[in-house]
């Protein structure tokens, strides 16, 4: 019989991986902000629906949005933020450079907008 492994089993083993890191710091933020927007919600007294309704989505986005089982779009975030009577805030910080991972998108060409490669 084999023994299930932890969360932060599957982290201490995969520290090397930037696969693996990359991938558990977007599940993280999906987590993250599903959970503040969850508590918003509930200080407010207000059911998923009610949400909903007010944020111009259905009840099952918010539940998916507030499980962290999808990545909102800036102007999904917007709508949200509004509904709950919060404003928006999008910061990028600087991480040291060993902490920095580079992240494939498959399908991606690693060009911008205008067709040229980018550079960084």
């Amino acid at each position: 019989m084999t023994s299930r492994k932890t969360l932060s089993d599957l982290r201490q083993e995969n520290a090397a991986n930037p696969e693996f890191q990359a991938a558990y710091a977007d599940a993280r933020l999906r987590f993250d902000l599903g959970e503040a927007v969850r508590a918003r919600r509930e200080e407010l007294g207000w059911s998923q629906t009610e949400l909903a309704e007010r944020a111009g989505m259905r009840q099952p986005a918010i539940a998916r949005f507030e499980a962290g089982g999808t990545t909102p779009t800036l102007p999904v975030l917007e709508r949200i933020a509004v509904a709950l009577g919060l404003r928006l805030s999008v910061e990028l910080k600087a991480v040291p450079e060993a902490a920095a991972v580079k992240v494939h998108h498959p399908g991606h060409s690693g060009r911008g907008a205008s067709g040229h490669a980018a550079t960084g």
